[in-house]
């Protein structure tokens, strides 16, 4: 029989154990961020209903769905009624229009886990990938302070994952609707459309998305083209940006409240003690989603400008309106943790784990074999992660294991050491061996694992 070649399907991320130690204290620390803002867990199951799933997709997103179908439904001839989920915010809102009468509101939620979109597999861009993502979803209302805690809670993530200098931008789709309101755009369709190549402004050179804008899909006249461009290409402090805004005097109800509610996010940004160097006003942000309606947010490394945003969300009035008469207004923002991974490892600023193994007890005479099971179970009772070498080898054999495993501390006894009452306790980092009572072997090596400050 031949051997079938061991692969990886394209567009997933595979680690080894020490680099997914990495990936995984990331994730613990969005989720431990996550927490500590009063957010509370949820998961849905990876595939939901299609015609649930994709009732309000909008983009390009539902262009690239996976859809799920049994081997028995295929034989049948049956055509598919299930899909993969490609974001958490659609599965959220039936999450909370379905199980409505049994939360709190506002109900404030947070929700790790893969999702999955059918896109050309590539370098940093992912069939498969995990989003950390939070909501607040209020009834009836949710005043618009919760759209400043969105980048308090990205700032504090990004700080405490030290990835370096990063800036979270945002927006209000009012004022764009607005400005377009004025101009004349009244088409509703055309108006998405010139949303998207608005979005495009970070990726696209001025002249390219003029293009996009004056070209046969939306027909904008080179003037209004300008005009919308002119009206958004200001950048400066925020104080100034909402100055140029209110210096428009547009005679549009929408474009004066976008500001009102840019101006309320600017000043509670301020009072949540965010630095202004990591967020601005940037009045091309868009968000290419049809379901956004007020505040959107695209946080960028600024040491990696190609990598486009790592956390994106915003304000969204009704989205759970397809599945529930009542009104659901909500706002919310998800990290892209498996495309941060790549690039943070590509920058070399993401490095190998130390393994979550703490001590190896390694089997210097097999006769001993209880005493090394016993000190095992003296340290994990003392919360110690510890390994038990179980299978005789020589010393050298099994110090060479513990270092490629990135095991910290070995823990070595023969018949002369437990006469002794002793172990020796080698540290394989500085290679550094030690006697110690083995009495007090577990409190040693919990004070060389978290020594005093």
């Amino acid at each position: 029989m031949s051997i079938i070649s061991p692969r990886t399907p394209p567009g997933t991320m595979e680690l080894l154990p020490r680099r997914q130690i990495a990936f995984q204290r990331m994730l613990d620390t969005i989720r431990r961020t996550y927490e500590r803002f009063g957010f509370l867990p949820i998961e849905t199951p990876v595939f939901e209903v299609a015609d649930v799933l994709l009732s309000k997709s909008g983009g390009e997103t539902e262009k690239q769905v996976y859809f799920v179908q049994s081997t028995g439904a295929i034989e049948q001839g049956h055509k598919p009624d299930l899909a993969l989920r490609f974001d958490l915010t659609v599965p959220l809102a039936r999450y909370v229009a379905e199980h409505e009468r049994d939360l709190a509101f506002p109900f404030r939620r947070y929700q790790i886990q893969r999702v999955y979109r059918g896109e050309r597999a590539q370098k940093g861009r992912y069939r498969e990938f995990y989003q950390c993502d939070i909501d607040v979803i209020g009834k009836d209302s949710l005043p618009v302070a919760y759209d400043a805690e969105m980048p308090a809670v990205i700032y504090t993530i990004f700080k405490e994952l030290d990835v370096g200098p990063f800036q979270i931008n945002f927006n209000n789709r009012k004022v764009l609707l607005g400005m377009f309101e004025a101009l004349g755009i009244d088409d509703p369709a055309k108006r998405a459309l010139v949303l998207r190549q608005v979005d495009k402004l970070d990726k696209l050179s001025r002249e390219q998305v003029t293009g996009l804008l004056t070209g046969d899909e939306i027909g904008l006249s080179a003037d209004v083209a300008e005009q919308v461009l002119s009206m958004i290409g200001f950048a400066g402090p925020a104080e100034e940006t909402l100055a140029h805004l209110r210096g428009l005097n547009l005679s549009s109800e929408t474009f004066r409240t976008g500001i009102a509610e840019l101006a309320e996010v600017v000043a509670a940004l301020k009072a949540f003690g965010v630095p202004e160097t990591n967020w601005r006003v940037n009045l091309a942000i868009a968000r290419g989603l049809d379901y956004y309606t007020g505040t959107v947010y695209e946080t960028f490394l600024t040491d990696h400008p190609g990598m486009g945003s790592v956390c994106s969300g915003g304000r969204y009035e009704n989205l759970a309106g397809l599945y529930t008469k009542s009104k659901l207004p909500g706002v919310g923002i998800s990290i892209g943790l498996t495309r941060l991974f790549y690039v943070l490892e590509q920058a070399g600023i993401v490095t190998d784990g130390p393994s979550t193994v703490q001590a190896l007890v390694t089997q210097f005479d097999p006769a001993l074999l209880p005493d090394y099971l016993a000190i095992g179970a003296e340290l994990r009772a003392a919360g110690i992660n510890t390994e038990i070498q179980l299978e005789p080898a020589k010393p050298k054999k099994q110090f060479a294991y513990a270092d490629k495993a990135g095991i910290r501390f070995a823990i070595i006894m023969g018949p002369d050491e437990k006469a002794r009452g002793e172990v020796t306790v080698k540290d394989m980092v500085t290679g550094e061996q030690s006697s110690i009572r083995r009495a007090d072997l577990a409190a040693v090596l919990k004070e060389r694992l978290n020594p005093a400050v």
